[in-house]
């Protein structure tokens, strides 16, 4: 089994696909402008006319066997709304980070990002049979904090001077976590927030 294989994950809710540049350029550009997405402080969303770099970074780490990336469709609407991904992939040590995550404004307060962590947490312990899945977020910002919270992820700590901002501000980062022996209790708890459309 490869890591690295292009997967769509996706249920009644949302689907991720497989980031590609030709497909998804034109609709990313349009999700990052809902809400000029590259002005939020606590994030790093590309502008819009900076997408060459982050396709390409994308690709780049994909070919260095760490990441995949992801576009995120809400199947209701069949609109592109955002882009996540699998990052720091280890298989030998069987973690991964789920991060690079961002959503238009517009689909903000959605059921949209809690089905999209649960097909990923979901693929990283039941299909990948990981052992940690990691989330990393800025200290600051407390509405991706608490999102986190909300998916049953553990808060193990801060990263101080973690990251340096593209304004130069130095990051602190905090670091959740799901461990293997958590995933059930999880699952369960996503599952019956989310209901039906879980699958």
């Amino acid at each position: 089994m490869s890591v690295l294989q292009p997967v769509t994950l996706e249920n009644e809710t949302v689907r991720l696909e497989p980031l590609d540049e030709h497909q998804h350029r034109e609709p990313l550009s349009a999700a990052i402008r809902d809400g000029e997405l590259w002005t939020i402080r606590e994030t790093l969303v590309p502008h819009p006319d900076q997408l060459d770099a982050f396709f390409a970074a994308a690709a780049e780490r994909r070919a260095q066997g760490n990441s995949l990336a992801f576009a995120t469709r809400d199947r209701r609407t069949g609109r592109i709304v955002g882009s996540t991904r699998f990052m720091n992939i280890n298989a030998d040590f069987r973690r991964v980070e789920i991060g690079h995550t961002f959503l238009a404004r517009s689909a903000w307060r959605t059921p949209l990002n809690t089905n999209a962590k649960y097909l990923m947490l979901r693929h990283a312990f039941e299909v990948w049979s990981f052992n940690r899945v990691e989330l990393l977020t800025d200290v600051l910002n407390l509405r991706s904090r608490a999102a986190i919270e909300r998916i049953g992820a553990c808060q193990e700590g801060i990263l101080r001077c973690h990251m340096q901002m593209p304004d130069g501000r130095l990051r602190d980062s905090v670091i959740f976590s799901i461990i293997r022996a958590e995933w059930p209790g999880a699952r369960a708890r996503l599952e019956a927030r989310l209901g039906p459309a879980r699958v």
